[in-house]
């Protein structure tokens, strides 16, 4: 590691046991992504897919598990809480390639953009695009087998605080380890009352495109999510949760596997669009 570990504490993370092989491999996959011939000339269209594929993903994990087709479908999301879930999810990842430069300045002023995008409308008016208050519970139907203790907002708001300076400044982290890091906090903060886990995962789709190891957006972390299940999500998150070297490790490998099936899935897109299929 070349990064000064005393002062960039995300290096750290990054020095631990299996941490780099995980590093290496999704580098390895994204690479694999942008070296197929198809991206020489239709990555709009496979970023574009990469999106939608993304967002079907991050919904399926907060229980709106939508066919594909289905979600090109249809233009309605408001008329049950499944459907708003999915319309929340597709509004965050249209907005968050939007947020980048903001993102690299302000990440709070960009989490609470996220939240009121995907709660405007739904929550009430006065609780969205801010974090929770002392009595205000968390209603997240994903998240309900979690099992860990919700922190209170003097704790939220100093982590939130803490989280927000770490990024600003900046780390010689892998990009992986940085949105691992922020996907992990947010979801174990949950400083909203709604849709804490589609803004963590969007904000793990802004480090990842942002630190330029997926410029293009073309590897859907959501995917890989979706696809390794809730069960697993949750296991992994309660190991980052423990603040113990092997559980925030694991987190990590986790998000990394995830990012690699990601960029699988749109191997998968470039293939078909070679073929005319897509």
């Amino acid at each position: 590691m070349n990064a000064d570990t005393t002062t960039d504490p995300l290096a750290r993370l990054a020095a631990l046991p299996g941490v780099e092989a995980a590093v290496e491999a999704v580098r390895k996959a994204v690479d694999g992504v942008y070296g197929h011939r198809v991206m020489r000339r239709r990555s709009p269209e496979v970023a574009a897919e990469g999106a939608l594929r993304g967002a079907r993903g991050s919904a399926a994990l907060s229980g709106a598990d939508w066919a594909l087709e289905e979600v090109r479908r249809r233009s309605d999301f408001g008329a049950s809480e499944e459907a708003r879930t999915l319309g929340a999810a597709l509004r965050l990842t249209a907005e968050a390639g939007q947020l980048l430069a903001v993102w690299r300045e302000s990440p709070l002023r960009v989490l609470a953009r996220l939240h009121l995008v995907a709660a405007g409308g739904i929550a009430p008016q006065d609780t969205v695009g801010r974090p929770r208050t002392a009595g205000e519970r968390v209603a997240e139907s994903g998240l309900t087998a979690l099992g860990l203790p919700l922190p209170g907002p003097d704790e939220v708001a100093a982590r939130l605080d803490g989280l927000g300076r770490l990024v600003a400044a900046g780390s010689r982290a892998p990009a992986l380890v940085t949105g691992a890091v922020v996907h992990g906090e947010l979801l174990a903060l949950r400083p909203f009352g709604t849709f804490n886990a589609l803004v963590a995962r969007a904000a793990e789709r802004l480090v990842l495109v942002g630190s330029g190891l997926d410029p293009k957006g073309v590897t859907p972390a959501e995917v890989g999510h979706a696809e390794l299940g809730n069960e697993a999500y949750l296991s992994a998150l309660r190991g980052y949760a423990s603040g113990t070297g092997e559980g925030v490790a694991g987190w990590i490998a986790h998000c990394g596997r995830a990012v690699e099936l990601g960029a699988r899935e749109s191997v998968a897109v470039c293939e078909a669009l070679q073929r005319g299929a897509a």
